[in-house]
């Protein structure tokens, strides 16, 4: 797989340079503008946040709420490609893969997020994650760069389109399963469905 890779850059993810981060004038609602435009990029970096938190806790109620109704997904990972549209088809599969028989461990760091509007945005975040099957004595660990577009909705961003690829990709059979001593999904997550 790696031979047939495109380069991962900003024209390749398609996005474009935002809205300057500068102060553009010396009046009051260029500078609540220029207020605004930083809210919301907290605002857009608190929502990938929480994605990472829900799904670690297996938190399907919570994820359903972060995203638009109509978004798209794309993941490539080391050994699997997964495009999915649709928020309900989205949950339905990244929910079977939280179960009470895996650990999940995702971390996002460094946006980079560009305003292109009011109400749009892009970001790319660096992905560092673990993920435990343990009825499988399966684990896998990475990296990843994610590409997302935002869409602020009644005053709320959600997540529009979602995009991944790996950057590396390190998949072990395990020999034992790892001794816990706490396993939040194996009293959250529901029964595997593989």
């Amino acid at each position: 797989m790696s031979e047939q890779r495109r380069a991962l850059n900003k024209e390749t993810m398609g996005i474009a340079d935002g809205i300057p981060l500068n102060v553009s004038g010396d009046d009051m609602s260029s500078l609540k503008a220029d207020i605004q435009r930083l809210m919301d990029i907290e605002a857009i970096k608190q929502l990938k946040h929480a994605y990472f938190r829900c799904i670690d806790t297996a938190n399907m109620d919570e994820l359903g709420t972060l995203f638009h109704e109509d978004v798209l997904v794309h993941f490539i990972g080391g050994t699997y490609e997964w495009k999915l549209e649709g928020r309900d088809a989205y949950l339905g599969n990244i929910g079977m893969s939280f179960s009470n028989k895996s650990i999940g461990h995702h971390n996002g760091h460094h946006p980079e997020i560009q305003m292109i509007s009011e109400t749009e945005a892009t970001g790319i975040w660096y992905l560092a994650d673990n993920m435990w099957i343990l009825q499988h004595n399966a684990f896998t660990t990475g990296t990843a760069l994610y590409w997302d577009r935002y869409l602020k909705v009644d005053g709320r961003w959600v997540i529009r389109e979602t995009r991944y690829e790996r950057l590396y990709e390190i998949n072990e059979k395990l020999e034992d399963s790892p001794q816990l001593g706490s396993h939040y999904l194996g009293a959250h997550g529901t029964a595997p469905q593989f």
